[in-house]
This record gives structure tokens, C-alpha cells and sequence, in this order.
């Protein structure tokens, strides 16, 4: 693991809560905030000036919302880990975030030491959503789940989809499945280069979209 701080950039087009959300990384250790912008467009601009290693970015702003804006960084800037932080559980945010391969969807009510936590977790590229937030996008998922259609996995690929989807931990699933974790490891790494997928997270909506639960 390196020992450089993580470098973070936060936009928000609110002046109070940029600046306090900033003040409160800037004190964290290991964390170093390189820039504040109000807006999605000066936040890709000022991205790429900087080259943070993860961005907080607001839903809702002037200019370019922050969902268009992380699309964008994820084109130009892939290495930056973009967390949503906003006010806004709307599943339709939610789901835009996930589908736009951001690393987070938090609600701003978090508390400071969360919020850090979950910048050094960006860096280490580990996924992190609001919990109440996610359940309520899975259930508008299973409610809106269309036919299953082949795909190219393998039957036992599709098992360990499955199990992936009902949020089952690398672990559990080789407790199911009567395999060892390094073969559940290996299943789960050909599932996200034979599907496209980024991570866990898109794993899971694909197998509910194609209605695989």
C-alpha cells in the first residue's frame, strides 16, 4: 500500500458545504485536498489539472450535472475514483451513478470519520453505496426484471452470478458451491472480463436486469 496521502478534489455548488467538507478532509491524515469546484465542469477541468485520486462529487449542479461529469472523468481521467455524495436517494441518480462506473453512491449525512474512510477506500478501489440506498434500487431492479436471456457464461459462472447479485461474499459463495474461495476468485474474474463489467456492483444489476435471480 503506498504511503502518499490521497489526494482528494470535492464539487459541490453549494459554497458551505464544499469549503466544510473540504475543511473536514484537510484535517484527516493522509488525505490532502488539491481543489474545490462548484460545478461538474470546472470539477473535470480542475481533474485534470490535478490528477486527484478521488473526486467527491455532488448530483445536482450548474454548468454539468455531476453524473455526466463523472462519465467524463472515467473517459479521460480513468485512474480517479469518483464518490457520489448528495443529499438525493432518487433510485434513478442511483442507478446513472453505477451504470457511469463510479466507485460510491454516500449520502452527505455521513459522519466525518465515514466520509474519510471511505476516500481511503476509493483510492484502494473498493465500491461503497448507502446501504438504504442500494436496497431500494435492488427492489426497483427485481420489480422491473426483464426475461433471462442467454449468455456466455458457463453454468456454474451463472451460479456464482447469481449468488453475486444476492450479495454473497466470495466466502460464502464457495461455502455453497463446494469450492474453494480461490476458485470462486478465478469465476468471478472471468464473469467481469467475459461480460464487460467493472465490478461486483455492475455484476449484480446485469444478472437482475436479465432477470438471472
Amino acid at each position: 500500500m503506498t504511503d502518499e496521502p490521497v489526494r482528494v478534489l470535492v464539487a459541490d455548488d453549494q459554497a458551505l458545504i464544499r469549503e466544510g467538507i473540504a475543511s473536514l478532509l484537510g484535517i484527516e491524515p493522509g488525505i490532502e485536498v488539491v481543489g474545490t469546484a462548484a460545478d461538474g465542469r470546472a470539477a473535470v477541468e480542475l481533474a485534470l489539472a490535478t490528477t486527484p485520486d478521488v473526486v467527491l462529487m455532488d448530483v445536482r449542479m450548474p454548468v454539468l450535472d455531476g453524473l455526466r461529469a463523472a462519465e467524463l472523468l472515467r473517459e479521460r481521467l480513468p485512474a480517479c475514483r469518483v464518490l457520489m455524495l448528495t443529499t438525493f436517494d432518487d433510485e434513478e441518480y442511483v442507478v446513472r451513478a453505477l451504470r457511469a462506473g463510479t466507485g460510491g453512491y454516500l449520502l452527505k449525512d455521513l459522519p466525518p470519520k465515514d466520509l474519510a474512510r471511505a476516500v481511503r477506500l476509493a483510492r484502494a478501489g473498493v465500491d461503497q453505496h448507502d446501504s438504504a440506498v442500494l436496497r431500494r434500487v435492488v427492489t426497483a431492479l427485481d420489480r422491473g426484471a426483464t426475461p433471462a436471456r442467454r449468455i456466455d457464461l458457463t453454468d456454474r459462472e451463472q451460479a456464482v452470478l447469481r449468488l453475486i447479485a444476492r450479495g454473497a461474499t466470495n466466502r460464502e459463495i464457495a461455502a455453497r458451491l463446494f469450492v474453494s474461495e480461490g476458485t470462486v476468485k478465478n469465476h468471478v474474474s472471468n464473469i467481469l472480463a467475459r461480460l464487460g463489467l467493472r465490478d461486483r456492483t455492475q455484476a449484480a444489476i446485469y444478472a437482475r436486469d436479465r432477470g438471472l435471480l
